[in-house]
């Protein structure tokens, strides 16, 4: 299976991402073919409403979103990566789902697989409850299959998350796929 990770976080080697790191590294041990598209470093314009894709593309804008549709068109998978900011999803991953408006018809009709994981500081469910249910009504609005979702409770910094349940969990659910 083709999976595509979408990390998110702008710490290169935060929490999320070392949970990222392990899903993967689960998932090529399980023979799948894994791309990471970085969207923190990648120059993605916020959309516009502007209606001038009708929801079937092209976007006006010629950003490096004309690299990441292709790769979320040919996956079979798609993993959202993104630590917990203010109890939602990360900026750069809202820029990414509101410009899939661009081509939405065409990447709901393809009923891809997806998956969730995130981090918070905060050890308190509630801390990821507006974020799971995003997640969650997203997959519905889209198609999308829920494979699961990682909630790493705890994970404020590298070493507190390198020290938690949530690698072996992250790395566990990669080799499950």
């Amino acid at each position: 299976m083709k999976i595509l990770v979408l990390k998110t976080s702008g710490n290169k080697h935060g929490s999320s991402n070392m949970l990222a790191d392990e899903f993967i590294r689960g998932a090529r041990e399980n023979g799948h073919e894994i791309t990471v598209f970085d969207v923190a470093r990648a120059k993605i314009h916020h959309c516009m409403g502007c209606n001038h894709c009708g929801m079937a593309g092209p976007c006006v804008f010629n950003d490096d979103m004309a690299t990441l549709r292709p790769l979320l068109l040919a996956t079979d998978m798609i993993v959202f990566v993104t630590p917990i900011y203010y109890f939602g999803m990360s900026a750069q991953m809202k820029l990414v789902i509101d410009r899939f408006y661009a081509f939405t018809v065409e990447l709901s009709e393809a009923h891809k697989k997806a998956a969730l994981i995130t981090v918070a500081w905060d050890s308190n469910l509630e801390a990821f409850q507006y974020l799971e249910e995003h997640y969650k009504k997203i997959c519905r609005y889209m198609h999308f299959d829920n494979q699961g979702i990682i909630l790493g409770r705890g994970c404020g910094t590298p070493s507190m998350t390198k020290n938690s349940e949530y690698p072996k969990k992250a790395y566990e659910f990669g080799k499950s796929i």
